[in-house]
């Protein structure tokens, strides 16, 4: 296998698109051209071609000779096969280009707003809807709103307002342009011009510029918040709200949840969002309904029972929902004795759907987030759920029936609580179907349409067991309760003239075609959007995009986030228009496009067969490199390319293992027999919800070798950060048998213990501090954590520390020996390896390639 590395073409670091009217220092003034292809300056923002007619053969042909290819086969019958051939050189984001791999391409403009907040999958915006089509893969952004909220400027009431187009409603932003000596400004979405507020004004420089420009962050930065008046208020600020509906069934004693749950609960009391105005409720069931009476003035708290489940109701007016600064200690003894109350507790059934409606009935006022732990089936009352797992509906037309809810409850109940502002998280904390036996079927497709309409969030753990997983529920119960969150949230995404939003993906409800409704948003939800065209051709030289986010933060103010972009939240971005299909190409964002193409992909799976699925998946990158091998070869003015050759821009270098690792995950891989209903269930739900970095995590896991003392690895840096070794390749060719590799799968840990003999007794000895000689110890019985006393121990805790403190859930450590038979559950995360239900690496390559070569 060849890889041929071509130079990219830049653009030069202060050009900006011709004509272009924007922030001042963006480049040469007067709309001049920028520089010519191959001028220095930052990588992926598409050239202009020369106006000259012989020159664009030139251009054309300079900037599709930037080219990765793939050699996969002899040339021609009987050459010899080049011993560049082999899998270990093909493009993997791996090694030392594993950071670049997922980073984003450089802003089209210096004053967008950062890539965490909204990424486009391509930083430009083709003029003409048949380029678009041309193009193939989905153009949009991913979204990520509530991304590190503590590091934007936050404008008061005081800095003259909010000041926003009078026609299109975008907020002012660091692209409009000034006119009439600073008394109007033209907005940079729908060209409208608008009165400047008398409190707002001021005059303008020599440049065109406000004298005061350097005082108002909303015109040079792309992403700010403005605290919002009266008028922006539907209703006064509501304090936050948490109302727990806890599951007391038998099987939740038995398995160990329940005092795990309340434990966490109890810890994470300090750290609820809201400070004094922070009020908190209890809901228990099995097959009743258990109301706590929290009225600070009682020493105990007092359990009201309901056993009606037809037409649940509410046994007091009030104290039900309390101050939690106030009723403090009373909460705090409900925790205490909730386990013991419920020990020897043998009902079996489970009335979750009543338990709901009699907690929305506690909550519809005042809103707030509902988060439920359930333990048992559901059996009893509305949403009660029936075992529906029929492997004879695979490969039906009635197969997507399984990966959607069977009740209609579920969606009307969602729907309700996106209503009056409630957001429902669901912890799904099934048993075992017996000893050694898979999970109980729990139809999760049925429970997470709560979280999904309601912008929630789905926990499953299945077959709960205390000891195992009671660490990952204590910590994302604590995360859940105590992580940034904006309440009573809209969003809506504006965008230059003759585009549009053309769909949204992700976990809310949409009330308007163009607003979404979210009860609770944090920094863990990550949303999509396609842009598609208007109007047949887009005018000007460039595009923008701005997403708005209006919510009531947890002290209470009522905000905006805005952002914009030269494509284009107030989050600001802006991109420019091209008028070639090449400039596409090397304007893309493969991580962004892979992010977009699998929520995509999960929203089909809820209406196709799988088969169709992937296979859709496919074909659109079959498609994307057919176009740019199309164009190479119309530039190479009648030089045939070499059959054998799979040619692709830099950009997507990584997108075809990307899409591999896709295949392969639990959302899309196999049969019923591969995997199970309810985790394939689950992880949709987490994709649809996941941002990009989290996503290619997933998709190509991270395997790190820990064996070779030597080098810094798990030890800090000058500035205390864990230096990591470099990852290798997900195939376990590239695995050492005398090593031991740590794996990170993004949901969980792996440490990896080769079979040698001798390598293994000496790391069991290091890292457990268990004596091998006496026999091979189990990998279940073996715990990574905590570190003891030999460096390696102390250096692999390190790193899983690290690794663990750049993200939101909790992944759990486990050990798993060459050759025993759990590394058969590791294996499908090598992406690159071959199994009996999916194709390797290599054969992904080649399987491309000959569709690339077929005739359309």
């Amino acid at each position: 296998m060849e890889i041929t590395k071509r130079y990219s073409l830049l653009w030069g670091a202060g050009y900006r698109p011709p004509g272009f009217q924007g922030a001042p220092g963006y480049g040469p003034p007067g709309g001049q051209p920028g520089p010519p292809s191959g001028a220095p300056g930052g990588y992926g923002q598409p050239s202009y071609p020369p106006s000259n007619a012989g020159m664009a053969l030139l251009w054309l042909q300079s900037v599709l000779d930037q080219f990765d290819s793939l050699t996969l086969g002899p040339g021609a019958p009987g050459q010899q096969q080049d011993p560049m051939q082999s899998p270990a050189y093909y493009p993997r984001p791996t090694g030392e280009e594993a950071a670049a791999a997922r980073a984003p391409l450089p802003p089209a403009h210096p004053g967008n707003c950062d890539a965490r907040f909204m990424r486009p999958t391509v930083n430009a915006v083709p003029n003409q809807q048949a380029m678009r089509a041309r193009f193939q893969l989905p153009t949009g952004l991913i979204v990520h709103p509530m991304a590190d909220p503590q590091d934007l400027p936050v404008i008061g009431l005081d800095a003259g307002g909010i000041v926003r187009c009078r026609r299109c409603r975008t907020y002012i932003n660091p692209f409009v342009t000034w006119t009439d000596s600073g008394r109007r400004f033209q907005c940079n979405v729908c060209g409208m011009f608008t009165d400047v507020p008398m409190d707002y004004f001021c005059a303008l420089d020599q440049n065109g510029q406000r004298h005061d420009i350097a005082q108002h962050p909303e015109l040079t930065q792309g992403s700010v918040e403005y605290l919002a008046p009266q008028e922006y208020m539907v209703r006064p600020p509501m304090p936050p709200r948490f109302f727990f509906v806890i599951d007391v069934s038998t099987q939740a004693v038995q398995s160990g949840s329940l005092p795990v749950v309340c434990q966490a609960i109890k810890d994470s009391l300090d750290s609820l969002p809201g400070s004094s105005r922070t009020q908190i409720g209890f809901l228990t069931f099995d097959s009743s309904l258990h109301f706590y009476n929290l009225k600070s003035s009682l020493s105990q708290p007092q359990m009201l029972v309901v056993a009606e489940i037809e037409e649940p109701f509410l046994p007091l007016p009030d104290d039900l929902v309390v101050n939690l600064h106030e009723s403090r200690a009373v909460v705090e003894a409900l925790l205490d004795s909730l386990p013991q109350m419920f020990a020897s507790n043998m009902v079996v059934e489970s009335a979750m759907g009543p338990a709901l409606q009699a907690a929305f009935l506690a909550m519809q006022d005042f809103g707030g987030k509902m988060l439920l732990f359930q333990s048992a089936v559901p059996s009893l009352g509305l949403g009660k759920i029936k075992n529906r797992d029929n492997a004879a509906l695979w490969g039906t037309d009635s197969e997507h029936k399984l990966r959607n809810p069977d009740d209609p409850f579920y969606k009307k109940f969602a729907a309700e609580c996106s209503r009056v502002q409630i957001a429902v998280d669901v912890f799904v904390l099934g048993a075992a179907s017996g000893q050694g036996m898979p999970a109980v079927y729990m139809d999760l497709a049925s429970l997470a349409t709560l979280p999904k309409y309601t912008c929630g969030q789905l926990y499953s753990l299945p077959a709960f067991s205390a000891k195992r997983d009671g660490p990952k529920l204590a910590h994302d119960v604590r995360h859940n309760l105590s992580r940034p969150t904006a309440w009573e949230a809209v969003m809506r995404i504006r965008c230059s003239k003759g585009l549009r939003i053309s769909s949204f993906h992700g976990h809310f409800f949409i009330r308007s075609s163009d607003l979404l409704a979210l009860p609770q948003v944090d920094p863990d939800k990550a949303f999509a959007v396609q842009i598609q065209h208007d109007e047949s051709v887009v005018t000007g030289p460039v595009a923008y995009v701005q997403c708005a986010l209006l919510y009531t933060s947890s002290n209470g103010e009522r905000r905006i986030r805005r952002a914009i972009s030269h494509l284009t939240q107030v989050h600001t971005m802006a991109m420019p228009v091209v008028t070639e299909v090449q400039d596409l190409f090397r304007a893309v964002d493969g991580g962004a496009t892979l992010t977009l193409l699998a929520k995509l992909a999960m929203e089909k799976a809820c209406t196709s067969k799988l088969d169709d699925t992937r296979n859709a998946i496919q074909t659109k990158l079959v498609l994307a490199l057919r176009e740019y091998r199309l164009l190479h070869a119309a530039a190479s003015r009648g030089t045939t390319l070499p059959h054998n050759k799979l040619i692709f821009p830099p950009t997507l270098r990584y997108l075809p293992v990307w899409i591999l690792g896709l295949l392969k995950t639990p959302a899309l891989r196999g049969s019923m027999r591969d995997v199970a209903t309810d985790e394939r269930a689950a992880f949709c739900f987490d994709i649809s919800s996941a941002g990009v970095d989290q996503l290619l995590t997933w998709v190509y896991p991270s395997l790190y070798p820990v064996h070779d003392p030597s080098g810094d690895w798990g030890k800090p840096d000058a500035q205390g950060r864990i230096t990591r070794p470099l990852p290798s390749p997900m195939t376990m060719e590239a695995v050492d048998s005398s090593g031991a590799y740590l794996l990170d799968s993004g949901r969980i840990f792996v440490l990896w213990l080769g079979a040698n003999g001798l390598t293994l007794k000496l790391l069991t000895l290091q890292v457990f501090e268990v004596d091998a000689s006496r026999g091979q110890p189990d990998g279940f019985s073996l715990q990574v954590e905590p570190p003891r006393q030999s460096d390696l121990s102390r250096r692999i805790c390190a790193l899983l520390n690290d690794l663990r403190a750049h993200r939101s859930n909790y992944a759990g450590c486990f050990v798993v020996r060459q050759g025993t038979q759990p590394e058969a559950h590791v294996l499908p995360w090598f992406v690159e390896d071959r199994t009996q239900i999916s194709q390797s690496y290599q054969e992904f390559a080649a399987m491309l390639q000959k569709s690339v070569m077929a005739k359309s």
